[in-house]
């Protein structure tokens, strides 16, 4: 089965900046936010994606992501409920980790959240110096509750 093992952190202060080694503006829409399946909707940048999450257990998590046509995408995106997301990601690179930081903008402008996907839900991480109080789990943070 396709999964995520996910850790998310807030973030303190602004050093991810100058390590990006790329930027991305996001929208996303939700076409369902039921906890046991989300679907969600994502253009970032030019390319666009569909993925669908189930329920979280810990740092794990069911996870469906398959890209399409941005045109479809943009056409879905009308279909979605009220309250899309949207966001600039700052990917950094932090040795075999891929750390991607989200800022949020509109009604969420000021939240700043670090996410890192895991081989498995021990594996050991350094936190890079921008890392700040994990909220893994905790459901106030997920985007589809933003």
């Amino acid at each position: 089965m396709a999964q995520e093992i996910e850790r998310k952190f807030l973030v303190n202060g602004d050093s991810y900046r100058a390590m990006a080694s790329q930027i991305i503006d996001i929208e996303q829409g939700y076409l369902s936010r039921e906890p046991a399946r989300t679907v969600r909707v994502r253009i970032a940048g030019e390319r666009a994606f569909i993925t669908i999450k189930g329920t979280n257990h810990g740092a794990r998590r069911a996870e469906f992501e398959y890209e399409i046509p941005l045109c479809d995408a943009q056409q879905l995106m009308l279909m979605c409920l009220p309250g899309k997301v949207r966001k600039t990601r700052h990917v950094v690179v932090e040795g075999d980790l891929r750390w991607e930081v989200d800022e949020f903008h509109g009604t969420h402008a000021g939240l700043v959240v670090a996410e890192v996907e895991l081989k498995e839900e021990g594996q050991h991480i350094t936190l890079p110096d921008f890392v700040g109080k994990e909220v893994t789990g905790d459901p106030a943070y997920y985007n589809s509750n933003l």
